[in-house]
């Protein structure tokens, strides 16, 4: 593993700092918002008041924290795979340069001592193959670590999501809400097991689990800006599309998370990638106040 002199200093003297995954600047954006999105991103955990550390894997090595020339790299290079946690060992031993999903960066984020965690979505049961469950939520059920988020993509199934979450332990949070948002969506219908409303009542309920020594992480859902939403029904209708044209090109495993919500951002006429994005940096400012909120005791 290897830090960045700031993150390094950060973890050391005990001050607040936020896991950024790196999956978003190589495979979830198009060039340039991608670019422009990562130092969105650590600008807004430093504007919160902590240390940001983007996670990627460079020639084999754990990357926590990284500098312009890396994140320029993730946002640019054509040949940046994408990991999750099966292909840890193989990165490592073959040095490759890897993005990181939900999964390897909290995997990443709580070997290296980091509470916190932002990122958009996280995966989860997929629609129409309740078998194929995201790797993102096994890790949620055993790393200990607090994931700030938008609840689950919502190209996946978020019901099915929802009751995997429940059945393996995880609290889910809601940030100032009484549903599990549906990342571009305020609203789900799905429940979660409870409202905060301040970044120090979630870091009382962070401290309640590490002092439980329970496993599992934390997930605090917030659901996207409001002058950013998109209404589920139009959502359906698009999405739909996009999964037609999916099955017809037989596009599946970790390819069609990344295809379907390039196509809603072109048939919205942007209007997804507008959301992603802001979801993204209000998540990753929530984010901060927590880490904050926690070298506050």
């Amino acid at each position: 593993m290897k830090f960045s002199p700031e993150v390094a200093d950060a973890i050391k003297d005990k001050k607040a700092v936020v896991a950024l995954e790196s999956t978003v600047i190589a495979h979830g954006l198009p060039y340039p918002k991608n670019l422009e999105t990562a130092f969105a991103l650590e600008k807004r955990v430093r504007d919160g008041g902590a240390i940001p550390a983007t996670i990627a894997v460079f020639g084999g090595e754990f990357c926590v924290g990284l500098n312009e020339a890396q994140i320029k790299r993730l946002a640019t290079d054509q040949n940046i795979r994408k990991i999750s946690r099966r292909d840890l060992p193989i990165a490592l031993a073959r040095k490759l340069n890897c993005a990181t999903t939900v999964a390897t960066t909290a995997f990443i984020a709580h070997a290296a001592g980091i509470k916190v965690f932002a990122t958009g979505g996280i995966g989860g049961v997929h629609r129409g193959f309740d078998w194929d469950v995201s790797a993102d939520l096994p890790e949620l059920a055993q790393t200990p670590i607090t994931v700030v988020c938008s609840g689950a993509k919502i190209v996946l199934d978020l019901p099915a999501t929802r009751e995997w979450l429940e059945t393996h332990g995880v609290s889910v949070l809601g940030w100032q809400c009484h549903e599990l948002p549906a990342f571009y969506s305020r609203t789900s219908g799905l429940t979660i097991d409870e409202r905060v409303e301040t970044a120090s009542e979630v870091a009382a309920i962070i401290r309640a689990r590490d002092d439980l020594k329970l496993p599992n992480a934390i997930l605090l859902t917030v659901p996207v800006p409001p002058e950013f939403e998109i209404e589920s029904a139009e959502l359906e209708k698009i999405l739909a599309d996009a999964l037609k044209l999916a099955a017809e090109q037989n596009i599946r495993g970790k390819e069609i998370t990344p295809f379907l919500l390039g196509q809603m951002s072109e048939r919205s006429a942007g209007k997804t990638l507008a959301a992603n994005i802001a979801l993204l940096e209000n998540n990753a400012k929530i984010a901060a106040n927590i880490a904050v909120s926690l070298t506050n005791p």
